[in-house]
């Protein structure tokens, strides 16, 4: 007989439930990649975001330091010009001032204009008529004029310069045979890059840096006077910027070990503006964003696991409930055998598969001898006891899955044997009847008759035509003293003991 389920695990469910917890995972899972990607494409998002305000930034910061470097350069230049005039030299001091200076850059932040000969003494200052004795023959922008002729506009790394800190822009003076003759030099104070710095907000690891275009840092905002007039062209991620116009890198800062973006905008001009921020800060608010959604979607996910898996439950108790009940529909109440209606169904099935598979399918009825009178020697009950005895004797012989025990009706039973010859259902049979017959003799001895028959059924066949086989074998038992099982083999009844 068939056992009732009973366990509660995913894997007694019903495949209904099994299908409804796919899906709902299959679900999950195409929110969550949706989800995911969604943020992968906020997060980009960010990165080019905070790169291109980087690049608006350090744009416009090289534009205002390129404007205010060039407009000292055309002071520089207009001094050089100046000093190439034959009169010059004729003129009195206040109008050498006035021809060499009146176009000269003024501003809070710029230093004099100076004049320094070819051994490095300081011959014109425009904040003084008669110059102090000063000699440069040894500051870096007088070296490298004195040893570079074709250099340029040079500026210096950042020096102590009258009671603060600025960086010199200089040119090289030439006399009329090509031979150096001096440096016009002129100052630009750090604190012109501290009020254009100042004027904007930085969080706190945020840095701008500004370097020569030889890989020389100039200075940085938040100040750090350690970095200022370090040679960094060393440096893989310096030398990138210093082979490139434009461009970004993710690096580690050196001092403070921060991960962050560098973005730099390259005009041509001699200095360089490199703009750098944290991801940190740039993922912060898309950290915000992704916690936001993730927990969202993490909590929908629970919510649908749950809802899934209680809906599960409630479909495979359910599908219990149901197989309980076809089980009791199908069931024997007294012996727990099938029923005449589950067996019906049973070999009807059994016969149209024997019909496709082309094999044997074999019947066992048998039959409680004398049972009316045992019912009316002993009374009902022990005569229900004594069906359920022969019950579990049936039970224990028949013990194949595809084996069909059911209680044919009053004191018959069936037993279907699915792809067994007759022979091997006789054996069977006499397995049932030898149970049968060494129980107890309590209140009285109990023996059984059995009518065994098999056949290879056609498809112009009816399986009552295997029934009938089994029903005439059954009464040859009976005829011939009852307690012994015989085959019937269609059309022709032989007997067997």
């Amino acid at each position: 007989m068939r056992a009732i389920r009973a366990g509660t695990g995913i894997r007694s469910w019903p495949s209904s439930a099994k299908l409804l917890i796919l899906s709902s995972l299959v679900a999950i899972l195409g929110f969550s990649i949706v989800c995911g990607s969604v943020m992968l494409d906020m997060r980009r998002g960010e990165e080019t975001l905070a790169r291109r305000s980087n690049e608006n930034l350090a744009t416009t910061l090289d534009a205002d330091i390129g404007r205010t470097v060039e407009v000292y350069d055309l002071s520089l230049r207009a001094v050089l010009a100046g000093l190439t005039m034959p009169e010059i030299g004729q003129v009195s001091r206040e109008m050498r001032q006035l021809i060499l200076f009146d176009h000269a850059a003024s501003a809070s932040y710029l230093g004099a204009l100076q004049v320094f000969d070819a051994q490095g003494n300081l011959s014109i200052d425009s904040a003084a008529l008669q110059p102090a004795r000063q000699n440069s023959a040894a500051e870096e922008f007088f070296k490298v004029h004195r040893t570079d002729g074709e250099r340029g506009l040079f500026i210096s790394q950042p020096a102590p310069y009258r009671g603060g800190t600025a960086i010199m822009l200089s040119r090289r003076i030439t006399d009329s045979d090509g031979n150096f003759a001096g440096v016009v030099a002129g100052a630009i104070k750090l604190s012109y890059f501290d009020d254009l710095f100042g004027r904007l907000r930085l969080n706190a690891d945020e840095q701008i840096t500004v370097v020569r275009r030889d890989g020389v840092a100039i200075l940085r905002a938040p100040s750090n006077p350690d970095f200022d007039g370090r040679d960094v062209s060393k440096a893989a991620d310096v030398m990138k910027l210093l082979a490139r116009a434009n461009g970004f890198y993710s690096g580690i800062g050196a001092i403070d070990r921060i991960n962050r973006l560098y973005v730099w905008r390259d005009s041509g001009r001699p200095l360089v503006v490199i703009v750098a921020k944290p991801w940190a800060d740039i993922y912060a608010r898309w950290k915000q964003q992704a916690l936001r959604i993730g927990s969202i979607m993490l909590g929908l996910a629970v919510f649908i696991t749950a809802v899934t898996l209680f809906s599960a439950r409630e479909i495979g108790r359910r599908a219990r409930a149901e197989d309980r009940l076809e089980e009791l529909a199908t069931t024997d109440a007294l012996t727990g055998l099938h029923n005449r209606r589950k067996f019906d169904t049973a070999i009807d099935a059994e016969w149209r598969r024997a019909i496709r598979q082309s094999r044997p399918l074999a019947m066992l009825l048998i039959d409680a001898d004398h049972f009316k009178q045992f019912n009316d020697t002993f009374g009902h009950q022990p005569g229900d006891q004594a069906l359920v005895a022969i019950a579990r004797c049936i039970q224990a012989s028949a013990i194949r899955a595809g084996d069909c025990a059911a209680r044919y009706g009053g004191e018959e039973f069936a037993v279907l044997l699915p792809g067994v010859s007759a022979d091997e259902a006789l054996i069977v049979a006499e397995r049932i009847r030898l149970r049968v017959a060494a129980l107890p003799a309590d209140p009285g001895a109990l023996t059984i008759s059995v009518g065994v028959t098999s056949m290879v059924p056609l498809v112009t066949m009816e399986f009552c035509e295997l029934v009938e086989a089994a029903d005439k074998a059954l009464y040859a038992a009976k005829a011939a003293g009852r307690n012994q099982s015989i085959i019937a083999v269609p059309p022709h009844l032989l007997m067997a003991a």
